[in-house]
């Protein structure tokens, strides 16, 4: 791996479902990432106890932070995955991308990872990651 795109990966909590909408409805105020596409609208929010759908693990790089401007960081993260067919769904602020795999994958992931060179360090229960400092 280039030691570039290297990245100090986190789990972040809560556990997180993913869920398509259509256009119309109503996401609720609970959503992290919320995208409006031609299809409708793709909400990743909080894993609720009822939840039926499939429940995804968080891996946050915030603690290397990239501007938009630095090339193959999401690709150093989704490429060792894909080549393990480990199904990811990912999204993206200006800093930082966040790169959910299936829960059950959780292990499996955390392994790949670190074999491509990427450090992963493991996240504190508790408050969510979106509000922590």
């Amino acid at each position: 791996m280039n030691p570039l795109t290297a990245q100090h990966l986190r789990i972040v909590s809560p556990v997180f479902a993913v869920e398509q909408l259509p256009h119309a409805a109503s996401p609720g105020d609970d959503w992290v990432v919320l995208v409006r596409g031609p299809e409708g609208l793709t909400v990743v929010r909080a894993a609720r106890p009822l939840d039926s759908g499939e429940r995804w693990i968080g891996f946050y790089g915030g603690a290397t932070a990239h501007g938009l401007e630095v090339p193959g960081m999401l690709a150093a993260i989704v490429k060792p995955l894909a080549e393990a067919a480990i199904p990811v769904f990912v999204a993206s602020t200006s800093h930082a991308d966040l790169v959910l795999v299936p829960q059950q994958r959780e292990r499996q992931a955390v392994i790949v990872l670190e074999e491509a060179g990427h450090q992963v360090e493991s996240g504190a229960a508790g408050e969510p990651f979106w509000t922590q400092h």
